[in-house]
């Protein structure tokens, strides 16, 4: 499990951070659509913070493999893989918005949330 937490604390800081730091090239990105309200710019770092918190948090379970922590952090994870997932395609088939980085960024959560439940099944009794 310290490879996947390691993984996604990179991963999802660094999204965090480029959010922070862009979040309208980040939206465009991955919508088609840059962010056009000060309102929306605002929740979006917002959502930088909390995937920059989430990275920390991975990041600091790394070493706890088997401990509740860890494996309760990896169940979150598969919630919001499924999440983000559910987010983006919806975004794309129901609202046609889509960016270049939309199926990429669907693709790469589909495969961190198949690696979360398989970290998960391995590591349950």
């Amino acid at each position: 499990m310290r490879k996947l937490l390691a993984t996604t604390a990179v991963l999802e800081a660094a999204a965090g951070l480029g959010i922070l730091a862009l979040p309208s090239t980040v939206a465009f990105l991955m919508l088609g659509s840059p962010l056009d309200t000060p309102a929306a710019v605002a929740v979006a770092r917002i959502a930088g913070v909390a995937l920059l918190a989430l990275g920390v948090a991975c990041w600091l379970a790394r070493h706890d493999e088997l401990g509740p922590s860890a494996k309760g952090l990896v169940g979150a994870m598969v919630l919001y893989n499924a999440g983000v997932i559910a987010v983006l395609v919806y975004e794309a088939v129901g609202v046609a918005m889509a960016g270049i980085a939309l199926w990429p960024t669907v693709v790469a959560h589909a495969a961190m949330g198949i690696w979360c439940i398989t970290r998960l099944r391995a590591t349950h009794p």
